[in-house]
């Protein structure tokens, strides 16, 4: 049986080991959503050791992104900042892809000189977005128009396309965590009744085009996905997340992407919800590809489920933050040092790329 520590191909991309840094959003970008360059590439060099980085999510578009600070990938200046950090990566042996972001409803109009955000139906997300400015209640979204839809298709393949002249190995299609695909996925902020809304096999068509037309562009083996089939996700959320998720691996699969990476809540983990059931089994018997699984796991949770075949690698977040060595620590067992949060979304070095290895901890 495999473990953490022994090589997998994902795609075009050989792994040596099955421990992936998950994409992190941390800032580090200038007002016009430009890398700071020397930051960022000692950044990812620092973890270059982990099986595969998945770089930080990156907006396609202006009006896809509504972070501070977040980085893009449609500019040119954009492609040539994030040039010295794929080299830095390559440099220390490691691997590298970037996730592609459009937020959607989530984007505040402050980002978008006062226009209102797009999504699936016009819709509102719950709660405050971060501006520049501090925090501000989100806006009411316009619902995408049908003319538009190749548009935003043809904006994640431009994204695509970039990243692979900017150096990274591939792409992830950002699929999860109530952003605007997945604001067409579920049936809570789907409410078209047009050929994007309405049936399972309607709401998952954005997403089997988006894939299918990146991965015509540049490669279905450099081409991922990441879904997060774990109930409610910044107000999104679905009736029927087995139907749905389900039916949305099984399109996933017929175009043969690299991997699939799955957020998913857990019975140890949950952020507070125990009620809610993990549906990787499910995608498991209809995803022959590599399934990368996501949350809250520790080394004993980690090799139980690449054990029983219900993963193929699994990816780490929050603890990528403050172990740049993570893999080093897991191949130990060793302690995880803690984070800031304080600092997870600062501009500077601090809590960025000051965290010190485990030889370093312990001279």
């Amino acid at each position: 049986m495999p473990t953490l520590f022994d090589p997998v191909q994902l795609g075009a991309i050989a792994a040596p080991n099955r421990i992936l840094m998950a994409p992190l959003t941390r800032g580090r970008s200038s007002g016009v959503h430009v890398p700071i360059t020397a930051l960022k590439a000692e950044y990812y060099s620092q973890r270059a050791t982990a099986g595969l980085l998945i770089a930080e999510a990156t907006g396609i578009t202006q009006e896809g992104s509504g972070w501070p600070s977040a980085p893009g990938i449609w500019s040119a200046e954009q492609v040539e900042a994030w040039k010295p950090v794929t080299h830095a990566v390559h440099d220390a042996g490691g691997r590298i892809i970037l996730q592609l972001w459009h937020m959607g409803r989530l984007v505040h109009p402050d980002f978008l000189g006062g226009a209102a955000p797009v999504s699936s139906s016009a819709t509102k997300a719950p709660g405050d977005a971060h501006t520049a400015a501090g925090k501000k209640p989100y806006a009411c979204a316009r619902a995408l128009e049908l003319i538009e839809i190749p548009r935003i298709i043809a904006d994640y393949v431009r994204a695509a396309q970039n990243a692979i002249v900017a150096g990274f190995d591939g792409v992830q299609i950002h699929a999860a965590n109530g952003y605007l695909i997945d604001q067409f996925l579920r049936d809570n902020t789907n409410e078209r009744t047009d050929a994007y809304g309405g049936s399972i096999e309607n709401r998952i068509r954005l997403l089997r085009e988006v894939t299918q037309a990146v991965a015509d562009a540049v490669g279905a083996d450099r081409t991922s996905v990441r879904l997060s089939p774990n109930g409610e996700t910044q107000g999104a959320d679905d009736s029927n997340p087995v139907a749905l998720f389900t039916a949305a691996a099984a399109a996933l699969d017929e175009i043969g992407i690299a991997f699939l990476e799955l957020r998913e809540q857990k019975e140890f983990g949950n952020f507070g919800k125990t009620d809610v059931p993990r549906v990787s089994p499910d995608i498991r018997k209809v995803f022959s590809g590599p399934l990368v699984l996501n949350q809250e796991y520790n080394l004993e949770r980690a090799e139980a489920d690449l054990a029983t075949g219900l993963a193929d690698a699994i990816s780490f977040g929050r603890p990528y933050i403050s172990n740049p060595d993570l893999v080093e620590r897991l191949r130990l067992d060793a302690p995880f040092a803690p984070d800031n949060f304080k600092t997870w979304y600062a501009q500077g070095a601090e809590g960025y790329t000051d965290y010190p290895a485990l030889a370093m901890e312990a001279a």
